[in-house]
């Protein structure tokens, strides 16, 4: 008897351990699964993340015609065929274009004007700014961004106003305005007496906070001789680094076989006729703060601005 109980216990203990194996297969084989679909999702969200990235920033994007890492020593001329937008208004010989184009130059602006002049922008803009991602500084009327809507920087901040510019600012601008006329002049074969600063001529400041207003929203696709009439050659002098200083916010012209870029660089000109054959948009800006400013040409001088003036 004593026999068949130790015979007992022992194929009770057999069995005991065969459970505990299947038990320990079952469990381990959970776990291989657990482990599989964690890794699946991890490898799913991943690829999720990339393709959104991608999309974010590439944003069918087929040519880039002036990297950021590239310093230009001569303009980069790009000539396209002008559109009918011009037949719709009063044509003025010598400065109305008959070759169009667009153009990116680094030699018109010092990176250290640009960093002046991003100072000047960076002191303006501290009194006021959109709740949005777009502000802009304009001196020549003197519209600031405030809030949602703008004040007249000259009228709202008259007592500080002289504490925040001085004529050395003034003058810096002015020069590198003429400049930037004198470039555009050249590369179009125009006569730059004819020329006329019109508005709006600002500075913008683009960052990454979501759009509040319709002001903000500087990413649609717009032709500037629709958007505004008047411009017929429109430059943007950029402030800061492209990949550096903010990511995205890239300068796309939208032609019909597909995008080409433009990477912003402190201190480089990029200047185009303002028609239809020239729709363009601006990047969302992803991260950062790109500073710019526009500065924008009339054949009109009905439609003429005067330099700005500190008060």
């Amino acid at each position: 008897m004593a026999v068949q109980r130790r015979g007992n216990f022992k194929i009770s203990d057999s069995n005991t351990t065969e459970k505990k194996i299947k038990r320990y297969n079952v469990h381990r084989q959970t776990s291989h699964s657990r482990a599989f679909i964690i890794t699946l999702l991890l490898l799913t969200a991943i690829c999720a993340v990339v393709s959104w990235l991608f999309l974010s920033f590439n944003d069918d994007i087929t040519e880039t015609l002036v990297s950021r890492w590239e310093a230009l020593s001569q303009p980069r001329v790009f000539v396209v065929q002008c559109s009918e937008d011009y037949e719709n208004h009063k044509r003025f010989p010598g400065c109305t274009p008959t070759k169009c184009g667009r153009a990116v130059s680094d030699n018109v602006v010092t990176k250290e004007e640009a960093q002046m002049l991003k100072r000047l922008a960076e002191r303006g803009l501290s009194l006021g700014g959109s709740d949005g991602g777009a502000s802009i500084l304009d001196l020549h009327s003197g519209a600031l961004s405030w809030g949602k809507k703008f004040v007249n920087i000259y009228r709202y901040f008259s007592a500080e106003i002289n504490d925040v510019f001085t004529e050395d600012d003034f003058k810096l601008y002015r020069d590198v305005r003429g400049r930037i006329q004198r470039v555009i002049a050249e590369t179009f074969g125009l006569d730059p007496t004819q020329m006329h600063l019109t508005k709006p001529t600002f500075f913008s400041r683009i960052n990454s906070t979501g759009a509040k207003t319709t002001h903000d929203e500087y990413w649609h696709p717009h032709i500037d001789k629709v958007t505004y009439g008047s411009f017929d050659y429109t430059s943007l002098l950029y402030l800061t680094d492209y990949s550096v200083d903010f990511g995205g916010g890239r300068f796309i012209f939208m032609d019909p076989d597909g995008n080409r870029t433009v990477e912003p660089l402190s201190g480089r000109v990029s200047f185009f006729s303002s028609g239809s054959e020239n729709l363009h948009r601006v990047e969302k800006v992803a991260w950062g703060t790109r500073y710019a400013i526009t500065v924008s040409f009339t054949c009109d001088p009905d439609h003429a601005i005067s330099d700005p003036i500190l008060p």
